[in-house]
């Protein structure tokens, strides 16, 4: 009997099989490698804003860390060089409110089925660092570090809600018995490091409470606290909460919503209390959504000099397929703004670095983790939208070509870390890959030249 389908079945099968490593070989320790460097990236735009650098020039990663930063590096003394020519080379992107607690366990909420796993919408847009912003509290993070931290290449850190439960939903999230800042700040003080702040968010009641609770729990923990100011009260205006509220340090997410007094009625500008927040040294973080970016607010805030410290997605199933998309479409709406290329670098690398406290991340110092982001400026026509619906065209879009995560690529997106398909031989030995990416990468068989070299299609089977 004629079985086709067996055909293409075993096709199938053996081309998955030859995608897979040998037993023992995923495995196996990487290579020693006596050279300077595992990987080299040549002739990019360099942008470090943390050493006000913005040059061409190489980077030199070896064992997960950046060794230096310099012109006329030499190929010779790596493993692996890679030409950036024509690209920005900048830190990884560290996107401070994403909600990852993705499972079924609720539905819907924040804590578990709105959100989304990180690797699929972070590496290939050049996020090395995700902040779940609040999704789960200390009773359940252990829950949320098993299912979604240690299981991602995505390094995901956590700012734990005040709200013991996390965001399970209306009903939790405005249970004032649930804020408890001496139990938030005392499980925080047991992963520093990984709990890098408190968040506040969706709460509609009057009271100061949570916030209160969130300080005494940023202040036991010593990390920020991120608000999220939930339903504008009369009783508890946003004046107050930057004049006496919150501390120097501490995070305003939603910075353009326009929903809570960030803009003044009459001039359209910053409001009083956001003037007021910026001189205290509280930070402003975009944290777009699907609510909470408008153009009649960012425009003319941006356009006055309002700018944020942080550019954020958001992250979660509804902002991802409508107006926010991802964190380079986010950042493409400040260039269309009229912000310059290294201010949305820095908005996407050191700002946020800092204002976590993290500050091993987000720069391209020798020592440094090496998390790097190689992007494309894509020059043409494009429109941005904002969550009213309405557009702004620009000239100029981000596009990611390769991410590296602790040295190692984990994206790449047009293959300029691999050998053309065609290549008769490995350009480096095959045993050394491990080193400098997660990509594997077998030896060629010795017969490979008979399978890339074919006679050229006769016209008439075009």
């Amino acid at each position: 009997m004629n079985r086709p389908w067996m055909a293409v079945a075993v096709a199938v099968s053996l081309s998955v099989m030859s995608l897979v490593p040998a037993r023992g070989q995923a495995n196996r320790p990487a290579s020693p490698n006596p050279l300077r460097y595992d990987l080299l990236l040549q002739q990019g735009r360099v942008i470090d804003p943390k050493s006000n650098l913005d040059r061409i020039a190489d980077v030199g990663i070896k064992d997960g860390k950046i060794v230096e930063v310099a012109q006329h590096l030499r190929p010779v003394d790596a493993l692996k060089t890679i030409h950036a020519e024509g690209y920005l080379v900048m830190p990884g992107i560290i996107d401070l409110h994403g909600h990852l607690y993705a499972s079924a366990k609720d539905a819907p909420s924040y804590a578990q089925d709105i959100s989304l796993y990180p690797d699929p919408f972070t590496l290939r847009n050049g996020v090395t660092t995700i902040v779940d912003a609040g999704s789960s509290g200390w009773k359940n993070f252990d829950d949320f570090k098993v299912r979604v931290i240690d299981k991602s290449k995505t390094r995901v850190l956590a700012m734990i809600n005040i709200v013991g439960e996390g965001m399970r939903g209306s009903d939790y999230e405005n249970d004032l018995n649930d804020m408890d800042g001496g139990a938030t700040g005392a499980f925080a003080k047991k992963h520093p490091g990984l709990i890098v702040g408190i968040k506040c968010a969706h709460f509609t009641g009057p009271e100061w409470k949570p916030y209160d609770e969130a300080v005494v729990a940023g202040n036991l923990a010593g990390i920020p606290v991120m608000v999220d100011y939930g339903a504008r009260r009369v009783e508890r205006p946003i004046s107050q909460l930057f004049a006496t509220h919150l501390r120097p340090g501490d995070i305003y997410t939603h910075m353009y919503s326009g929903l809570r007094g960030e803009q003044d009625p009459a001039t359209g500008l910053a409001s009083a209390p956001m003037l007021l927040a910026r001189k205290r040294g509280i930070f402003m973080d975009v944290g777009h959504g699907n609510g909470s970016f408008y153009w009649t607010v960012a425009n003319p805030l941006v356009r006055s000099g309002y700018i944020p410290d942080s550019i954020s997605t958001d992250l979660h199933i509804e902002s991802v397929n409508q107006q926010m998309k991802d964190i380079l479409n986010v950042a493409a709406k400040f260039l269309a703004m009229g912000e310059t290329i290294p201010q949305v670098v820095a908005q996407l690398t050191w700002n946020p670095a800092r204002e976590i406290r993290q500050t091993q991340l987000g720069n391209l110092s020798p020592g440094a983790i090496a998390d790097i982001a190689i992007l494309s400026v894509e020059e043409g026509r494009f429109g941005f939208m904002d969550v009213a619906n309405t557009r702004m065209d620009g000239h100029e879009k981000l596009q990611c070509q390769l991410t590296i995560v602790n040295g190692k690529i984990v994206w790449d997106l047009n293959g300029i870390s691999v050998d053309p398909w065609d290549a008769k031989t490995r350009s480096i030995d095959p045993h050394l890959t491990r080193d400098w990416t997660i990509y594997y990468q077998p030896a060629f068989p010795p017969d490979r030249a008979r399978f890339t070299t074919y006679p050229p299609i006769p016209e008439t089977s075009k």
